[in-house]
C-alpha cells in the first residue's frame, strides 16, 4: 500500500481492491432502490425547489449543474417519466442522474434514468428535457451533516493561498470558492449505460487543491454502495458542481478521476487523527465559477425557503416503504409484509427517526467530526425541533435574523399597499378576465382575483404593477402602468408589443381569458396628487398614455364638473393611437374639462421642443397647473427643456421614462470580470450583510439569494424600485434604463441591471 517508486500515489484499479477497504453494501441498502416514483417520491418532487443534475452532451462531455428554482419545477408525467427545464445551454444525451434537496432536510432523494426527448436540440437555454426514470431511492444524511449545509452561512472566508503550477484551478475565483465549499454533487457513469450523481460533504473544504490541475476529495465512510468508486473503475470521466452555503454561485469542474489509498495523502485530510479510508484524485480539465439561476430563485439559505410543515412524508418512513417494496420484488430479503406491519406500528416512524439520528451522530464522531451534538432527536417532520429557521434531519434548527427594509414609497397613498415598495408587497394571483385589442400592437389585459372573493385593486392613478408569468420554467417580470380606475375589482394594464420581447410576445400571442398570472404592487412615484390642482397638463407618446388614461378616467369620474385636463399625445399613425375611441368619447362628453391634441409622427413629424412649446403656450395653463410627462427619452428631454423656460417650477413637474428594450429578456450587461466580487450592503450607516456576487450575476440577484432586504420590482431596469446609492467600487450597468442623468450623477444605480467590476458597497437607505 502507499506510493509507487515514482512517488505517485497508488491507484486502486479493481473491484476487489475497493471492496477490501469499503466493504460490500448490506442487502437492505440495495433493496431500498425502487424502479418507479411512488407517491412519496412524487410528493417530494412537488416540494423540492432545487436538484443536482448530472449528464453528458452528445460529444460525451460530462457536466454537473443545479436545476430548479421553485418547488415543483419537475413535472411528473407518470411513475416512470418526468420533465424539467435545463437552465443553461446544454444537450443531455443518454443516462442522467439527479439528487433532490429539501431545504433543512438531511436525507436526499436520488433518481437515475435516461433522456427520452429533448425540446430544442440545438442546445439553447431553456429547452425542456424528458427523462425515463429507472431507479429511485433515499440517500442517507451524512453528506449534508458533514458539510453543515443548512446551518447559518459562515462569514466570508479569507482568500485562499496561491495555486502552484498552471492549470484550470488557477482561474479567477476558483481557489477561493473551493476553500469555502463544504458540499458538492459528483457525477460519474459506468460502462453499461448507468449514471450516478451523489452528494459529498465535509467540514470546511470538501475538495482540496494539490496543484493547478489536481484536486483531492476525501472518501469517508458511508453506506457502502460506493457507486462513484465502482463507476470510476470503468469510466474515469467525471464532473461535479460545488456549493458554498449563503452564496448563489456554483463551481463547475470536470476531469478524470482515480482512487487512492496513499497513507501520506490520506493523513493530510485526517480529522482528530482519523484519516479517510480512501480519496479521489481528480485531474481537472475545466473549472469555472458562475452564477446559478436555480440557487438565486430558490434562495436555499433564507428562512422563507424552509419547509412550512405541509404534507411531506418523513424521509426515513419513505426509505422504509421503499425497502418493503424492494423486498417484495427480491429473493432472500426480509418479508415485505413483515416490514409493512412493523412500519404500521404507532410511533414506529418516530422511533426509526431517533435510531437514524443516533446512528448519524455515532458515525460522525467515529470519523473525527466535532460538534455533532447539534444533531438532536426530533419528530422527523419539517417544522419539528427547536424554534428557528431550518431543520437538520433530527429536528435541530437554526435561525438567521436579517433586518427588514423599512421603505416609505413616494407612491404611498390611499389604502391597500400603496405605501409599500413592490418588493414588500406579496404576489397576488390573478386571472385574465379579458384580452382587449386596442391597436394592432397593443392589448389591454383585464385582471381579477382568482376565486370568489374579488378584492379591489388600490393604487394611485399613474402607478404601475409588476406582472409575473412563468415562461419556459422561469418567472419573467415586467412592469406595466395601470390604465384603469383605482378601487375596482378589476385591474387593467395595457401591453404594447416589443420586437423580440419575451413577455410582450407571450401576452400578444399566447395569453387568453382564463389564464393565470401573478401581480405585485402597486409601486412608483409617478402618480396624481392626493389633492390634485384644478388643472393638469399631460404629455405622452406611444404606450406612455397608459398611466395618463388612469388619471383621466379617475379625475373625470371623481370630480364631476371640476378640474381641467389637457393631453398632448404623440403616436406613429392613426391606427396606433391607444384608447383612440374612448379619448374621443370622453372629450366629447366633457368638452369643458378634457382637451386632447394628437400628433401623428408619420404625418406631422416627431414631437420636438418647439412643438411642445407652441402647444403649451396656446393652452395658457394656470400658474399652479401640474405637468405629467411619460414617454421615451427624447420626449422627456424636450419637455424638460421647455418647462423651466416657461417658468414652471420643478415641484410641479412629474415624469416617468420607459425603456422598451428591457423586455427582450436581457437583465444584465455582459460582465467585464470573470471573478466573484464582494458586495457589502448598508442601511442608515449600518452594515446589513456582505455576500459574493458571482460572474454573470447582478447585484440584485446575489443580494436576494442571500436573504438581504434589497428593494426591487420589475427586475429589468424599467421601474426604478431597485435604485440604491453606490458608496464604493466600480460597476457596469445595462443601458438604456430608467435612471435620469441627475440620478446617475448622484451615484444612483439599478441593482437589477448592474454587475460589479470590483468590491462594491451599496447604501439601500431610502432617500
Amino acid at each position: 500500500m502507499g506510493a509507487d517508486r515514482s512517488g505517485t500515489p497508488r491507484r486502486l484499479t479493481t473491484v476487489d481492491e475497493v471492496e477490501a477497504t469499503v466493504g460490500r453494501p448490506a442487502s437492505a441498502i440495495m433493496l431500498k432502490q425502487i424502479s418507479v416514483l411512488d407517491e412519496g417520491c412524487r410528493t417530494i418532487l412537488a416540494r423540492c425547489p432545487v436538484a443536482a443534475f448530472g449528464y453528458r452532451d452528445a460529444d460525451g462531455t460530462s457536466r454537473t449543474t443545479f436545476i430548479g428554482g421553485t418547488p415543483g419545477f419537475v413535472r411528473v408525467h407518470s411513475p416512470t417519466r418526468i420533465s424539467f427545464v435545463l437552465p443553461e445551454s446544454g444537450d443531455p444525451h443518454g443516462p442522467v442522474s439527479f439528487f433532490f434537496l429539501l431545504p433543512g432536510v438531511g436525507e436526499i432523494l436520488r433518481v437515475n434514468g435516461s433522456v427520452a426527448t429533448r425540446k430544442g436540440r440545438d442546445g439553447r437555454r431553456g429547452g425542456e428535457t424528458t427523462v425515463d426514470v429507472e431507479e429511485a431511492y433515499v440517500h442517507c444524511a451524512q453528506a449534508v451533516l458533514r458539510s453543515r449545509l443548512w446551518q447559518p452561512p459562515a462569514p466570508l472566508a479569507e482568500p485562499a493561498a496561491g495555486v502552484t503550477g498552471d492549470g484550470p484551478l488557477g482561474r479567477p475565483g476558483v481557489a477561493d470558492f473551493l476553500a469555502a465549499a463544504p458540499f458538492l454533487a459528483l457525477s460519474t457513469w459506468d460502462s453499461s449505460g448507468g449514471s450516478d450523481t451523489s452528494p459529498r460533504g465535509d467540514r470546511q473544504a470538501v475538495a482540496r487543491i494539490l496543484d493547478g490541475r489536481t484536486l483531492v476529495i476525501p472518501d469517508r465512510k458511508g453506506n457502502k454502495r460506493a457507486d462513484t468508486l465502482h463507476n470510476l473503475l470503468r469510466d474515469d470521466r467525471l464532473s461535479f458542481a460545488a456549493l458554498v452555503p449563503g452564496r448563489s454561485g456554483v463551481l463547475k469542474v470536470r476531469g478524470r478521476g482515480t482512487i487512492t489509498d496513499d497513507p501520506a495523502l490520506l493523513e493530510t485530510m485526517a480529522l482528530r487523527g482519523m484519516p479517510p479510508h480512501l480519496a479521489l484524485l481528480i485531474d481537472v480539465e475545466y473549472a469555472e465559477v458562475s452564477g446559478s439561476d436555480a440557487l438565486v430563485r430558490s434562495r436555499l439559505w433564507t428562512p422563507g425557503a424552509r419547509l412550512d410543515g405541509g404534507p411531506m412524508p418523513d424521509m426515513m418512513a419513505l426509505a422504509g416503504a421503499h425497502l418493503a417494496a424492494g423486498s417484495a420484488e427480491a429473493d432472500g430479503g426480509p418479508p415485505a409484509f413483515l416490514l409493512r406491519a412493523v412500519a404500521a406500528i404507532p410511533g414506529m416512524t418516530r422511533l426509526l427517526r431517533l435510531v437514524a439520528d443516533r446512528a448519524y451522530r455515532y458515525g460522525l464522531r467515529k470519523e473525527g467530526y466535532e460538534d455533532v451534538e447539534d444533531v438532536e432527536p426530533g419528530d422527523g417532520q419539517p417544522g419539528g425541533g427547536r424554534p428557528g429557521g431550518g431543520r437538520w434531519p433530527g429536528g435541530g434548527r437554526w435561525r438567521r435574523v436579517v433586518p427588514r427594509r423599512g421603505r416609505s414609497d413616494a407612491g404611498a397613498g390611499a389604502g391597500g399597499t400603496g405605501g409599500l415598495p413592490a418588493s414588500r408587497t406579496p404576489l397576488r394571483e390573478v386571472r385574465v378576465a379579458e384580452v382587449r385589442r386596442e391597436t394592432p400592437s397593443a392589448v389591454t389585459l383585464v385582471l381579477e382575483d382568482v376565486g370568489e372573493n374579488q378584492e379591489p385593486f388600490d393604487f394611485r392613478p399613474g402607478q404601475f404593477f409588476t406582472l409575473v408569468a412563468d415562461l419556459d420554467g422561469r418567472p419573467v417580470r415586467r412592469a406595466y402602468s395601470a390604465s384603469s380606475v383605482p378601487g375596482s375589482s378589476r385591474l387593467e394594464v395595457t401591453v404594447k408589443q416589443v420586437a423580440g420581447g419575451r413577455f410582450s410576445t407571450h401576452v400578444h400571442r399566447s395569453l387568453r381569458a382564463g389564464d393565470r398570472l401573478a401581480v405585485r404592487g402597486p409601486s412608483g412615484s409617478f402618480h396624481a396628487e392626493p389633492r390634485p390642482p384644478d388643472e393638469i397638463v399631460l404629455v405622452a407618446a406611444g404606450s406612455g398614455v397608459t398611466p395618463m388614461m388612469s388619471m383621466i378616467r379617475t379625475r373625470l369620474a371623481a370630480r364631476p364638473g371640476h378640474g381641467r385636463i389637457a393631453l398632448l399625445y404623440s403616436s406613429r399613425s392613426e391606427s396606433e393611437i391607444i384608447f383612440a375611441d374612448e379619448l374621443a368619447r370622453l372629450a366629447k362628453d366633457h368638452p369643458d374639462r378634457l382637451a386632447v391634441t394628437h400628433v401623428l409622427t408619420g404625418r406631422d413629424g416627431r414631437l420636438d421642443a418647439d412643438g411642445v412649446r407652441r402647444w403649451i403656450t396656446g393652452l395658457s395653463p394656470a400658474r399652479d397647473a401640474h405637468y405629467y410627462v411619460c414617454g421615451p427619452g427624447p420626449l422627456m428631454d424636450a419637455v424638460r427643456g421647455v418647462l423651466p423656460a416657461l417658468g414652471v417650477p420643478d415641484e410641479q413637474v412629474h415624469h416617468e421614462t420607459y425603456t422598451s428594450s428591457a423586455d427582450t429578456g436581457t437583465t444584465a450587461t455582459t460582465t467585464a470580470t470573470t471573478a466573484p466580487q464582494e458586495m457589502t450592503v448598508e442601511e442608515d450607516g449600518r452594515p446589513v450583510g456582505t455576500v459574493m456576487v458571482e460572474p454573470g450575476q447582478t447585484l440584485l440577484e446575489a443580494g436576494l439569494a442571500a436573504g438581504l432586504p434589497m428593494p426591487y420590482s420589475c427586475t429589468v431596469g424599467n421601474c426604478g424600485d431597485c435604485m440604491v446609492r453606490l458608496r464604493g467600487g466600480e460597476v457596469t450597468q445595462n443601458e438604456p434604463n430608467c435612471l435620469t442623468p441627475r440620478q446617475k450623477a448622484d451615484g444612483q444605480i439599478l441593482t437589477c441591471v448592474t454587475c460589479p467590476l470590483s468590491k462594491v458597497i451599496l447604501d439601500i437607505t431610502e432617500p
